[in-house]
């Protein structure tokens, strides 16, 4: 009976101590409310514990919650095995790092789908320890595409009754849905009744991504052309939200036309007759509608909005008008523009045209045009500016002041507009001629010469020509004109004469002589001098010259006057020739003159012939000759 007892007993404390072990063992199981990660990534789900006994044998289970809120496991392990579930989704694609000692196992899931965004259980079991459990909700991010925006590409009226369609924006490929919102400016817009209405259309591709559509409706009104509107898409990712804006866009209004702007558009400035005038119309209303111009009260055809008028006059200055007709109301609206078109008139001239003036008296002319502009006047002559201002003031003419006299005209402040006058002035006298820069000329005889006489004066003067011998004169060229003549002669000198230039008109005869003097062309060669040695009776000798030649001068022009000192330079040749011949023959006479070809000549035997000293002269058909005893032979005995 006591051993019945002392055995219960141990029992009951046996028991008793176990309930009490079982009361302070505890798992506890700590997990992250939610995993974030975008699409493709992988995540990571972390599941801590502590165990308070034995925590070598714990094992481990994951789970997930299915779309249909169904639990199925997809791992179980402890530190001497791990096991992922066959068939699941997550089969091949999941992996759990920290089993044995470790109080932190992490659930790898990589290529996060979009069907992967589920409620995972971590279960630790304890054994003897019991076991808890922990959840973490993984969530998928894809951020869309860029938006894209559209718009309406036709007008817009501000009467339509109802909100007109304005746009359409479009963001593809988010996940979660992305939303979008519409701007104006920086005003962004909200479904408003009777005035802005939004529309969104949602679709779920067959990847689980979603594409959104939005368009926007309108009613427009006249401050909305220059208005821009998009559209900005935001999303969700990682931690926080995104937000992308699209490009602005801006829409056609159509409004009717309150008023009219017209305006000379070209040419810009002020207008001038003979100018191209451009006319244009514009409206304040969309679209612009048709214009009728008229033109002091004449309707005009006209292109568009604009209207051109060719070659305007002054004519053409006065009211433009042009009207506007609105086809939906028929209503009329009216804008108008003057036209000035400034002139200037031809130039007119006192005197005009011609005018004559005497020596020594005075003119005075002016130059004036009629103008709606201040103008300014120049004179000319001869391209060079001789006055300023509407007068020219001549005063002791003279013959240089004859000519044409230009008067220009011109508006200053308007280029272009300009006119223009002439006058021609002749100065009424006796003739004038212009000297020849050298009056005594030297001439070659037998070879014409050319002579100008310009003359001038008023009327235009007669040259006629004379000589002092009366040779002849031919006229070669004469060119006249209202009051100078200029003559060019050919006259053949033979010897010195003076040639005159007569200039005549009603006023009187004025003259101009030329001295032309002949000069004489000579060419002077010294005279030549031959030895030769005659034949002699019993030897064949050839004869021996001897040939002087003095250096030819070049031909000296000498005048008539100088022909005695010629001769005498001749006769001085010829003297000096004759001394040489002699003192050949004195050499000769000595033996000290080796003569004979080619050194052939036999010295041995006497020589009976002489030598022969031939000497001539250009200026003398006579021959000298010479004998070896001195003795002049006649011409013919050679």
């Amino acid at each position: 009976m006591a051993l019945q007892m002392k055995s219960s007993m141990f029992v009951g404390l046996f028991l008793l101590s176990l309930a009490w072990k079982a009361a302070w063992a505890k798992v506890q199981v700590n997990m992250e409310d939610r995993v974030e990660v975008f699409l493709g990534d992988t995540a990571q789900i972390t599941c801590m514990f502590t165990v308070s006994d034995s925590p070598d044998n714990v094992i481990i289970q994951w789970y997930m919650i299915t779309k249909t809120n169904v639990r199925l496991r997809i791992y179980y392990g402890n530190s001497t095995m791990q096991v992922v579930d066959r068939g699941g989704q997550f089969t091949d694609k999941i992996s759990v790092n920290g089993m044995g000692n470790s109080s932190e196992v992490v659930l790898t899931i990589r290529d996060v789908k979009v069907e992967d965004e589920l409620e995972f259980i971590c279960l630790v079991n304890g054994t003897s320890a019991g076991s808890d459990e922990g959840r973490t909700t993984l969530k998928v991010f894809a951020s869309p595409d860029r938006p894209i925006i559209t718009g309406e590409e036709s007008g817009i009226s501000v009467s339509n009754e109802n909100p007109s369609k304005i746009g359409s924006c479009e963001a593809k490929n988010g996940y979660p849905r992305p939303n979008i919102t519409w701007y104006r400016d920086q005003s962004s817009l909200q479904n408003t009744p009777g005035e802005v209405s939004v529309v969104a259309l949602v679709t779920k591709e067959s990847s689980g991504l979603y594409t959104v559509q939005s368009d926007l409706h309108l009613n427009v009104v006249k401050k909305d052309k220059d208005s821009f509107f998009y559209c900005e898409v935001s999303y969700l990712v990682p931690g926080g939200t995104k937000r992308t804006e699209t490009n602005k866009i801006n829409i056609t209004v159509y409004y009717p036309t309150t008023s009219l702007d017209v305006w000379v558009e070209s040419p810009k400035g002020s207008v001038k007759e003979g100018d191209t005038v451009e006319v244009h119309c514009r409206a304040d209303g969309n679209p612009q509608p048709p214009f009728t111009f008229m033109h002091n009260m004449e309707e005009l055809k006209s292109e568009l909005n604009v209207l051109v008028l060719k070659d305007v006059t002054r004519q053409s200055n006065g009211n433009i008008t042009c009207t506007a007709l609105d086809l939906d109301t028929y209503a009329e609206t009216l804008g108008q523009t003057e036209l000035f078109v400034n002139y200037l008139d031809p130039v007119v001239l006192i005197p005009k045209d011609t005018h004559v003036i005497a020596q020594g008296e005075e003119l005075m002319a002016t130059c004036n045009a009629q103008s709606s502009l201040p103008t300014h006047t120049v004179w000319f002559k001869k391209g060079k500016k001789v006055a300023e201002g509407h007068t020219l003031t001549l005063k002791d003419a003279v013959f240089d002041m004859a000519g044409t006299y230009v008067c220009v005209v011109k508006v200053p402040s308007l280029e272009g507009l300009e006119t223009t006058g002439s006058l021609r002035v002749f100065v009424q006298g006796r003739p004038e001629i212009k000297k020849s820069a050298d009056p005594v000329q030297e001439v070659s005889p037998e070879k014409p010469q050319k002579l100008s006489c310009h003359a001038r004066g008023y009327p235009t003067p007669v040259i006629t020509w004379s000589s002092s011998d009366e040779s002849q004169i031919l006229k070669v060229s004469q060119r006249e004109t209202e009051d100078e003549v200029l003559s060019v002669v050919s006259v053949k000198v033979t010897s010195d004469i003076t040639a005159y230039c007569n200039a005549s008109n009603d006023h009187g005869t004025v003259s101009i002589s030329f001295n032309l003097k002949a000069i004489v062309q000579t060419t002077s060669s010294a005279p030549s001098t031959s030895v030769t040695t005659p034949l002699v009776p019993v030897t064949v000798v050839a004869p021996v010259t001897v040939t002087t030649v003095t250096p030819v001068t070049p031909p000296k022009r000498v005048k008539k006057e100088g022909s005695g000192v010629i001769i005498a330079v001749i006769i001085i040749c010829i003297l000096l020739l004759a001394i040489l011949g002699s003192v050949l023959y004195f050499l000769y006479k000595k033996g000290k003159l080796p003569c004979g070809r080619s050194g052939k000549q036999d010295l041995t035997k006497p020589n009976k012939g002489g030598i022969v000293v031939e000497m001539k002269s250009d200026n003398t058909e006579e021959a000298v000759l010479l004998s070896v005893n001195g003795d002049k032979k006649p011409p013919s005995d050679q």
